[in-house]
């Protein structure tokens, strides 16, 4: 497992640098006020409005960082730092979660595909690391000089549930940076923010994009090596 162990070790290390540079991309934009004194929800409300979008609700939940939209009821969800501040940073998240609700709006397929796979993605996070656990533990139990790697059927069921989140990780990819683009399209067309407001919008929302991609990347590690024991390959 020493493998496994490293690759959990050098993800956790880079996902936390790049959390820890968003973190202080966000706290250095939020003294970048913004000329229109528009607020987070306020930013929102346009975005929606001006996309012809009069079903979702802008409100306000607790906790930082917490900013999503949810298609289920139709509301876009601003964390308190972003809801009433009027910074470029606000403007950003607000923006950028906007941009889901008008994916969701003109039925764009990556969102569409991602929404299938949360049933799946749900049972099989909660499932897999147990059904991996046993899967290894049943392997090495059964194994003889015939079968030297032993009985895989349970490690294999465990691969294809993290197969699962692997594939829902690089699905939220393009979902993420196309609600980023429309977000930042909008924002420059419309004048919301100016081009110097729009240099802190465009670096904001990159480094959130790129938490995605360390999650993905790390998603994509750990399956290759639960791939290459169910393979037959040994620490």
């Amino acid at each position: 497992m020493t493998g496994y162990y490293l690759i959990i070790g050098v993800s956790m290390l880079v996902s936390w640098l790049v959390s820890a540079r968003l973190k202080s991309k966000f706290a250095h934009y939020s003294q970048v006020h913004l000329r229109n004194g528009m607020s987070g929800k306020e930013v929102a409300e346009k975005m929606l409005r001006d996309n012809n979008i009069h079903d979702v609700q802008v409100i306000s939940v607790p906790g930082q960082l917490t900013d999503h939209y949810n298609p289920a009821n139709k509301t876009v969800n601003l964390s308190e730092g972003v809801y009433m501040q009027r910074n470029a940073a606000a403007a950003a998240v607000a923006a950028h979660e906007c941009g889901h609700a008008v994916q969701h709006a003109v039925g764009y397929s990556m969102l569409q595909l991602r929404s299938k796979l949360v049933p799946m993605v749900n049972i099989s996070s909660h499932l897999m690391q147990f059904v991996l656990i046993a899967g290894i533990a049943l392997m090495f139990a059964t194994r003889t000089i015939d079968n030297p790697n032993g009985n895989t059927t349970v490690l294999a069921v465990g691969v294809a549930m993290f197969a699962f989140t692997t594939l829902f990780a690089f699905v939220t990819l393009p979902v993420e940076y196309d609600a980023s683009d429309r977000a930042m399209k909008w924002l420059k067309t419309t004048g919301t923010v100016t081009p110097e407001e729009y240099v802190g919008v465009k670096d904001s929302l990159t480094w959130a994009a790129r938490t995605y991609v360390v999650a993905a990347l790390g998603s994509l590690a750990q399956l290759l090596y639960w791939a290459s024991l169910l393979m037959g390959r040994r620490d």
